[in-house]
């Protein structure tokens, strides 16, 4: 029966297809400031809420699965170990993902204990879910509720430091997230961004080779260089440029879109911020709190 209602949703993923949204409200690790970040809840509370994109972040495990997780490792601000005790920040580091097998991962509980920085969030058993789960789970969802097709931000949570340390290298991290979208979704509904520019050459590079169908990209920029230098750094015109807002200014904007560069800034979170960069012409932002973002 799994496999009937994935071929369902795959057949049912290829004819909402649709041209992106005028502006793309997109939901910061699904809804991180409401809901438990990167787990089942916060992507389908997300959806509840009217987004345009769910924004995820991936890892790979020991046993080579595509894991949602923003660190590498157990987070000790919201991390239970399968006793029931919080992991300590002593001990997060030393959890590393891609030392573990995903059975073990999915014991650990990263709902139950409020992640105190976003007193608004509401706890509640989650585990870490896998990227095939994230969309089959989606997916499902929007079906069942007749939601309008979304698209999938997915970054690759990459440091050039801890290649095969915490995470693979470009070319294998890269072909293991690949296999799974090219199950699952159609390539127009996929973006790929990351801050470590070698895994979207490596993207790019799998593109124009014709090994893999054309996704957006997304540069993910927190330096201070201007744009022009970290395009040159990049060495190819991304679809879309996302800095964290602070970084930009409306001359910016403009300057990308001549380049014919998306802009979405992350991660804006108070209402000022989101009219002022909405003012500046960006094409969408990048928020852990949609609904804050409803009306703009």
């Amino acid at each position: 029966m799994r496999f009937v209602s994935l071929i369902i949703c795959m057949i049912a993923t290829t004819f909402t297809q649709q041209d992106p949204p005028a502006f793309d409200l997109q939901g910061h690790r699904g809804c991180r400031g409401l809901m438990p970040e990167n787990t089942i809840p916060a992507f389908l509370k997300a959806l509840d809420l009217g987004v345009n994109t769910l924004e995820l972040d991936v890892v790979i495990s020991k046993d080579q699965q595509v894991v949602v997780s923003h660190e590498p490792y157990f987070n000790a601000a919201f991390t239970l170990k399968p006793d029931g005790t919080a992991v300590t920040k002593s001990e997060q580091k030393g959890l590393v993902l891609y030392q573990m097998d995903y059975a073990d991962i999915k014991r650990f509980d990263v709902g139950l204990k409020k992640n105190p920085a976003f007193p608004e969030q509401q706890p509640q058993k989650a585990y870490k879910p896998l990227l095939s789960e994230v969309i089959e789970q989606a997916e499902a969802y929007r079906i069942a509720n007749k939601l309008p097709a979304f698209s999938y931000n997915i970054e690759l949570k990459s440091d050039a430091s801890a290649y095969n340390r915490s995470q693979p290298e470009p070319a294998h991290f890269c072909a293991l997230v690949q296999a799974v979208i090219s199950r699952q979704l159609t390539p127009d509904r996929v973006v790929i961004q990351s801050f470590d520019f070698a895994m979207l050459k490596q993207w790019k590079q799998e593109v124009t080779a014709g090994h893999y169908p054309a996704v957006r990209l997304a540069a993910l920029v927190e330096n201070l260089r201007s744009p022009e230098k970290n395009l040159n750094e990049l060495g190819f015109i991304p679809d879309i440029y996302s800095p964290n807002y602070r970084l930009l200014s409306a001359e910016k904007v403009a300057w990308l879109h001549k380049k014919k560069i998306k802009v979405i800034p992350w991660t804006v979170n108070q209402r000022a911020d989101m009219v002022r960069v909405k003012n500046w012409g960006v094409d969408g932002l990048i928020t852990d709190y949609p609904d804050r973002a409803l009306s703009l």
